[in-house]
């Protein structure tokens, strides 16, 4: 079903409403249920597979473009098998001809400085991306602040990896994909004084609007890597609503109130952990953890003793 304001009215009931009947090729008014066009154009293939690997031998399409490849994935790739469309192999008398082809096909898709430091960027993108394990929805979108941060001569003066990592950490604060500055420095070897520095200038430059982040994002995966049970990680979700509810949130780390939330849900279930596991799966320091353990416990009154 769909609607479109350019769409002329049903003459019965004046409705812009249409479903449309791919197996009857029949367009027809939602609300009367007239028939308006019965001549319908099938824009699919006119091939049919029945099942996956029959539709990949009959697609002639290639893979769709992505920001997360220098030439979007559009560009003739030669490959290095050494053979032709039909997977002959190629004869040795043309083995040199085919090396040359290859070499300088390589060189034109990055002859520019600019498409240098871009493959190079978005090279380095994709193995942060897979060490943190990363959606690719999210490294589509750090490509594309990447790119518009070159676009817009952000690049120039900082380091393609500093820029790299700011993005992906943007692209992950958007896409509500909790990811502290600690992983994404550890995992990029940028220090976090300089990826915090390179996170907000681009995000001031490129006016992109970030929300504070909630330690409620951090409780799943947090939890998940403690072993802790559904219901713990549900009491910690409470322990930190009540926390906002009463104002215990302001100017505090989200990190360090989830590691303290669930610090304290274990030990109400039985399921205590030691504020060192905590700490080291959190990446806060067992301090951090014990002040906002304390200040939790005195406030909401949570019935655990220090």
């Amino acid at each position: 079903m769909f609607s479109d304001r350019d769409v002329e009215p049903c003459p019965d009931c004046n409705s812009t409403e249409r479903r449309i009947d791919s197996q009857r090729a029949e367009i027809s008014c939602a609300n009367c249920g007239r028939v308006l066009d019965e001549s319908i154009m099938d824009m699919g293939p006119e091939w049919r597979a029945f099942d996956h690997e029959q539709r990949d031998k009959r697609a002639r399409a290639g893979a769709p473009s992505t920001y997360a490849i220098s030439d979007k994935g559009l560009t003739t790739a030669i490959d290095w098998k050494n053979k032709d469309a039909k997977g002959r192999h190629i004869p040795e008398r043309n083995l040199a001809q085919i090396y040359r082809i290859r070499k300088w096909n390589e060189r034109n898709r990055v002859s520019r400085t600019g498409e240098r430091n871009l493959a190079l960027a978005l090279t380095e993108l994709e193995r942060f991306s897979s060490f943190l394990y990363i959606p690719r929805s999210v490294r589509e979108d750090a490509a594309r602040i990447y790119r518009d941060a070159a676009k817009n001569n952000l690049v120039r003066g900082r380091s393609i990896e500093g820029v790299v990592a700011a993005s992906l950490y943007i692209a992950c604060r958007r896409s509500n994909i909790p990811r502290t500055l600690n992983e994404i420095a550890d995992a990029t070897k940028v220090s976090k004084k300089q990826l915090g520095k390179n996170h907000r200038f681009m995000s001031r430059e490129l006016n992109i609007k970030l929300k504070p982040t909630s330690p409620i994002d951090y409780i799943p995966r947090f939890a998940s890597k403690l072993g802790l049970s559904g219901e713990a990680e549900s009491k910690a979700i409470e322990i930190i609503n009540n926390a906002k509810g009463n104002g215990l949130n302001s100017g505090k780390g989200p990190t360090g109130l989830a590691a303290a939330a669930l610090y304290i849900a274990s030990v109400l279930l039985g399921e205590r952990k030691t504020q060192k596991t905590i700490a080291d799966i959190s990446g806060v320091t067992e301090v951090t953890i014990r002040n906002r353990y304390k200040e939790l416990t005195e406030q909401l009154e949570s019935g655990v003793t220090f």
